[in-house]
């Protein structure tokens, strides 16, 4: 993994910095692992639902495989690939039967490694298994919530999770952000830490960089006038002098979202720690 920092040479290269992970082939992507995918703008029936979205590069979807569900059946690495729809570098898998697919690389994967996915398999970076065959300890990604899902949880670029525990029908799970979870233990996941941890790290450097990915500006509401945002107003800058809002006057910045009566509140054992 290497980090480019660019010499200061204009305002806009300033301190930009862009990450270069190791073993990503040089090569176009599978064309028959590859989807439209259409922008909306944000827009739903051509009004703005979500705000700050807009224009950026035009990308195709790669059809990532987050079951695994070729069990038993090796398959090789035949390339690392940048995705511009995540922030995880995914692998191009040629299995043995023929087929081709994509996954989410783990960090440490290289073009030429032999991966494979089962209920017991050898415990392996890249390997595939259920919870219940994993020894305590192991950290591991691309985790199912529902038995036959697919990977819902710790996909992003650099996290991981820890099998901490084995009891009962369930699996204790700690996750990044310190909650302790409980998983069916027949559920699969991969063993490892997903790739390009060093993707936080990498500075934008200049505004171009954010459109590139379909990131348009967000203005402060302090810098608004009072019609349009709560916080606007006020000769000079001005504190809030109110909790934080949206610009529809709700509550932001702490307030609690989450149910009460979620389903899945059971299955929290220890929730995340607050920063």
């Amino acid at each position: 993994m290497a980090i480019k920092i660019y010499k200061r040479n204009t305002a806009g290269r300033r301190n930009m910095s862009v990450v270069k992970p190791e073993g990503v082939t040089d090569r176009a992507p599978e064309k028959s692992l590859l989807a439209p995918h259409k922008k909306k703008a944000g827009r739903s029936a051509g009004k703005i639902s979500v705000r700050h979205q807009g224009g950026g590069h035009k990308r195709r979807y790669r059809l990532v495989d987050f079951k695994q569900d070729k069990l038993n059946i090796p398959g090789r690495v035949a390339s690392l690939e940048k995705d511009p729809n995540r922030s995880a570098l995914i692998a191009l898998i040629y299995y043995r039967d023929g087929e081709k697919r994509y996954i989410l690389a783990t960090e440490g994967m290289r073009a030429g490694d032999e991966v494979i996915s089962g209920e017991e398999t050898p415990i392996q970076n890249g390997n595939r298994l259920l919870l219940k065959n994993i020894p305590p300890g192991t950290i591991i990604c691309n985790i199912e919530l529902k038995v036959g899902k697919g990977g819902q949880i710790v996909r992003s670029a650099g996290t991981q999770a820890t099998l901490m525990a084995l009891d009962g029908p369930m699996a204790q799970v700690k996750l990044t952000s310190g909650e302790i979870r409980l998983i069916s233990k027949e559920c699969y996941a991969t063993l490892g830490q997903v790739s390009n941890f060093e993707h936080s790290a990498e500075t934008i450097g200049k505004a171009g960089r954010s459109r590139w990915k379909n990131r348009r500006p967000g203005v402060r509401g302090s810098a608004m006038n009072p019609v349009d945002h709560p916080h606007g107003g006020g000769e000079g800058r001005q504190p809030l002098g109110m909790h934080p809002k949206t610009p529809w006057g709700k509550p932001a910045l702490g307030k609690k979202t989450r149910s009460k009566k979620n389903p899945s509140n059971k299955y929290i054992i220890r929730r995340r720690v607050k920063k």
